[in-house]
């Protein structure tokens, strides 16, 4: 009898894993051509930034403070990872437009009054061959505290990976 139910358990947690990947990925009951709500990119969005983190090693990032902002580029020789940084901030660049909710918020100090105050600092994007080129700058001086801030967070999470986000808020 124990080794029956073991067996049961074990394949009753295979079930459940398996339909949470399904759900984190916004699979879950739709069909092939169904269109996805914008909201369900969410899990979407949060499934490219884990594996930002996951291959942080073959990221390189550089950041230099312009009058008003910083500029960043941030690339992979690896063509995969260079995609994924591309998508990455290309999403959460439209996500802070639309005013929807950016995944995992909570692991960046600045992030929240980036999102909130989206109309007080300009953004520019600029695809690379390896990966892309960041401009943010702003006439206000708070906000130009906020976006290299928030630049120096992105590299802690580049250099450091799963570590970074586990710390929470950077300061």
């Amino acid at each position: 009898m124990p080794r029956r139910f073991l067996l049961w358990i074990a394949t009753l947690s295979l079930i459940v894993v398996l339909a949470f990947s399904q759900v984190a990925q916004g699979q879950m009951g739709r069909s092939p051509g169904m269109m996805r709500h914008p909201g369900m990119r969410h899990g979407r969005d949060a499934q490219t930034i884990h594996q930002l983190f996951t291959y942080h090693d073959q990221i390189y990032r550089t950041v230099e403070e312009i009058p008003g902002g910083i500029r960043a580029v941030t690339e992979s020789d690896n063509p995969e990872v260079a995609a994924l940084i591309q998508s990455h901030v290309s999403q959460m660049y439209d996500r802070i437009a639309a005013r929807q909710s950016i995944p995992m918020m909570g692991m960046s100090s600045t992030l929240s009054t980036m999102a909130q105050s989206e109309n007080q600092y300009e953004r520019q994007l600029r695809l690379t061959s390896k990966g892309i080129e960041v401009i943010e700058t702003s006439d206000h001086p708070e906000m130009v505290a906020v976006i290299r801030e928030h630049a120096q967070e992105v590299t802690q999470f580049a250099e450091q990976g799963m570590p970074a986000m586990m710390n929470g808020r950077m300061r």
